[in-house]
């Protein structure tokens, strides 16, 4: 199960609905003037990557790359529906960025601003942030499952889903060690993201909740 050693900052991620709340730690830089964060006001995407490449959809997005031995798996990846199917692709995208950023000890990565904005964005700095103080990554395989979609009548979209991080870890950059933990009933945790498609037709994740243990996620 990836967790991280500090607790300090706990709060300050609830507080900011941050994703990923407790599946890889929190914690880091307590980042308070937006008008410096790439996204934090308006999640204006930039360039997130030094070649971004143009997706089927014609939006040139960032290309990421996961850490070494760091595996994501989401199920479902489609449903048939192209509009669903766009708010899980990029939320897959959006989670992969901030396990990319992880890698590059990089709280402020492009990639992360490109896919979030608000809550969600502000809560990942200090997500990252917390890695990078420790001197941690994350490796392992992570499963995101019984991923379902809901369309609000402002336009905006929510987002439930499954984490399994019984086999995800941390692992120290230094020392490459794996900080191996048993899975228990708190490696299953559930979500709820809630999406807004921008200008340029992406899905930015911009708030997130989440109940570890939660009955509903269990084996």
């Amino acid at each position: 199960m990836r967790t991280r050693p500090t607790t300090a900052v706990a709060a300050a991620l609830t507080t900011a609905a941050v994703l990923l709340l407790s599946a890889c730690g929190g914690g880091g830089s307590d980042s308070t003037d937006n008008d410096k964060i790439a996204g934090a006001d308006t999640g204006a995407p930039t360039s997130a990557s030094p070649t971004p490449s143009a997706s089927a959809d014609g939006i040139d997005r960032p290309k990421i790359t996961l850490p070494e031995g760091d595996t994501l798996v989401f199920s479902p990846e489609t449903t048939g529906d192209p509009k669903t199917d766009a708010v899980l692709k990029d939320n897959a995208e959006y989670l992969r960025a901030i396990d990319e950023a992880i890698g590059k000890q990089d709280p402020k990565s492009p990639a992360v601003a490109f896919y979030s904005k608000d809550n969600a964005y502000i809560g990942s700095l200090q997500w990252i942030g917390g890695f990078v103080k420790d001197g941690t990554t994350v490796t392992g395989t992570v499963r995101y499952f019984n991923r379902k979609v809901e369309f609000s009548k402002d336009g905006s979209a929510g987002l439930s889903y499954c984490a399994d991080e019984s086999k995800g870890y941390t692992k120290d950059i230094k020392t490459k060690k794996v900080n191996v933990t048993p899975a228990n009933k708190d490696s299953y945790v559930l979500y709820n993201d809630r999406l807004r498609k921008n200008d340029k037709g992406v899905w930015q994740t911009t708030n997130s909740s989440s109940e570890r243990g939660s009955e509903a996620c269990q084996p």
